[in-house]
């Protein structure tokens, strides 16, 4: 996964502002009582590659469709990647929306 780097550079030839995709991420939390598998993939099919403490918010850095899955947010199939090939449903993320709150994956 990359992150862009945008430089807005004035006409005098020097970078009036520097910023970074990271610098606008949110962090979702997990449902409260909840232990989630992380998931190689978007699916449950895929294998488990970790669980999230209770507590722990993640990032969502695309949303993709996979296996649908019921949870504490109602039944979906859109899976967050979290992070390199680790991805969660997101029946189990607060994003407050229903749908895409992130670009989809390539």
């Amino acid at each position: 996964m990359s992150v862009d780097r945008v430089e807005e550079v004035a006409s005098g030839g020097t970078a009036e502002a520097v910023t970074t995709a990271a610098a606008a991420l949110t962090y979702y939390p997990i449902a409260p009582g909840v232990r989630l598998n992380v998931r190689s993939g978007p699916g449950t099919s895929y294998p488990v590659v970790k669980v999230l403490a209770e507590g722990t918010k993640v990032p969502i850095f695309c949303q993709t469709p996979g296996t649908s899955v019921s949870g504490p947010y109602g039944t979906t199939n859109i899976w967050d990647n979290i992070a390199d090939s680790q991805f969660v449903s997101d029946a189990y993320v607060r994003t407050g929306s229903d749908g895409y709150v992130a670009a989809h994956c390539a």
